[in-house]
C-alpha cells in the first residue's frame, strides 16, 4: 500500500482546496505543521513525503528505509538534501511556474503602492483633506510615472519574465541578468552585467535563486551603487540581502525604496532591523499564495507524484 504524508500542507491548503486527487493515488495523512523532532516519527512509514519548508538531511533519509519520494510543494529545494537522497535512492521533485502570474502580480501591487500610494490619499480624503482643500484635485506626495523607466530583474526565469512582461506594457524599458544568456528572453529585454543592472535600474526586482555564490549579493558596495531614487524589490529569497547592509542604505538615502515579501530568518524575530523603517515595506511572504497560484501548486505535486508511481524507473526528479 502506498503511503503519502504531507507534512506542512497548511500554507499550500488551509482549507479552500481539496486533497481528492491525493487521495486516490494512496493512503493519505495531512498534518498542517510538522515541528523538526516530529519528521521521523510521522514519516517512518511513507513511501512519498510531500513538503515544502520542512527539512530533510542525509540523516533523516538515512531512517527513511521506505520512503521513494520527497516531493516538494514549491520551486525551491534548498530543504532537501539532494546529494543525500540520492545516496539512498530516493528521488526528489520541485514545482516549478506556477507562481509566475500571482508573484509578478505582487511586484508591481508593492512598486505601486509605493509610487501612488493609493492608501495615503484615501486617508486624505477620510480625513477630510479633500473637502477642505481650495483646488479640485491635490497630491500628498510626488507620483511618478513607471513609462519610460528602467525596470531591472536580477534572474531572467519563468517569474523574472514574466515581471518583464508586465513592466514593458507599462512602457519601461526592462535589462536583467541570468546566468545562461543562451535562453530565449522577450525580444524588448536587454541582458546587461550585474553592475550595470545596479546602476540604471530605477526598479531592481530579484528571482535568482539562492546560493553560496550570491548569498547576501546585495550588500553595502553593491547597494551603494544603485540609484539613490531606486525601489529595491525582493520576492526571491531573502538570504540575497544583507539586511543590516540595506538597513544603512535606507537610512542613509542609498536607495528611496525596498519592498520585501522575503526575510533571511522566517517568520521574523519581533526586533528584526527592517522593521519599523518608513522607506521598507515588507509583506509575510505571501507573493506566491493567491488562490490560483495555490490550486496549480497542488496540481502540479499531484502530477509528480503520479508521474513517479506510473514510471518510477523513468522518473527522473532533480538532477545533480
Amino acid at each position: 500500500m502506498i503511503e503519502i504524508v504531507v507534512l506542512d500542507g497548511f500554507t499550500m491548503n488551509p482549507g479552500d482546496l481539496s486533497w481528492e486527487e491525493l487521495e486516490k493515488l494512496g493512503k493519505l495523512t495531512v498534518y498542517e505543521r510538522t515541528l523538526p523532532e516530529d519528521v521521523l516519527e510521522r514519516s517512518k512509514n511513507a513511501t512519498v513525503i510531500i513538503t515544502n519548508k520542512v527539512v530533510f538531511t542525509k540523516d533523516i533519509i538515512k531512517e527513511l528505509p521506505l520512503l521513494q519520494l520527497i516531493a516538494v510543494a514549491a520551486t525551491g529545494y534548498n530543504s532537501i538534501d539532494i546529494k543525500g537522497a540520492a545516496k539512498f535512492g530516493v528521488k526528489v521533485c520541485n514545482v516549478v511556474g506556477y507562481a509566475a502570474p500571482s508573484v509578478a502580480q505582487h511586484v508591481f501591487a508593492q512598486i505601486l503602492r509605493i509610487r501612488n500610494d493609493i492608501h495615503l490619499h484615501n486617508l486624505a480624503v477620510q480625513e477630510k483633506k479633500w473637502s477642505q482643500n481650495p483646488d479640485w484635485s491635490f497630491t500628498e506626495k510626488k507620483i511618478t510615472e513607471l513609462s519610460g523607466q528602467t525596470m531591472g530583474i536580477y534572474g531572467l526565469g519563468k517569474i523574472g519574465t514574466k515581471v518583464a512582461e508586465i513592466a514593458l506594457a507599462f512602457g519601461m524599458k526592462v535589462v536583467a541578468t541570468r546566468k545562461d544568456k543562451s535562453k530565449p528572453k522577450p525580444e524588448s529585454v536587454k541582458l546587461v552585467e550585474f553592475e550595470k543592472l545596479l546602476q540604471y535600474s530605477d526598479v531592481l526586482s530579484l528571482h535568482a535563486p539562492l546560493s553560496e555564490e550570491n548569498k547576501e549579493i546585495f550588500n553595502e558596495t553593491n547597494l551603494a551603487m544603485m540609484k539613490s531614487s531606486a525601489i529595491l524589490v525582493n520576492t526571491g529569497r531573502g538570504g540575497l540581502i544583507n539586511e543590516a547592509d540595506l538597513k544603512w542604505a535606507l537610512e542613509n538615502n542609498k536607495i528611496a525604496y525596498a519592498a520585501l515579501d522575503v526575510l533571511s530568518e522566517e517568520p521574523p524575530p519581533e526586533d528584526h532591523p527592517l522593521f519599523g523603517i518608513d522607506n521598507c515595506i515588507i509583506t509575510p511572504h505571501m507573493a506566491w499564495a493567491s488562490f490560483e497560484s495555490r490550486k496549480r501548486l497542488l496540481h502540479g505535486v499531484v502530477g509528480n507524484v503520479w508521474s513517479y508511481l506510473d514510471k518510477p524507473n523513468d522518473f527522473e526528479g532533480i538532477t545533480i
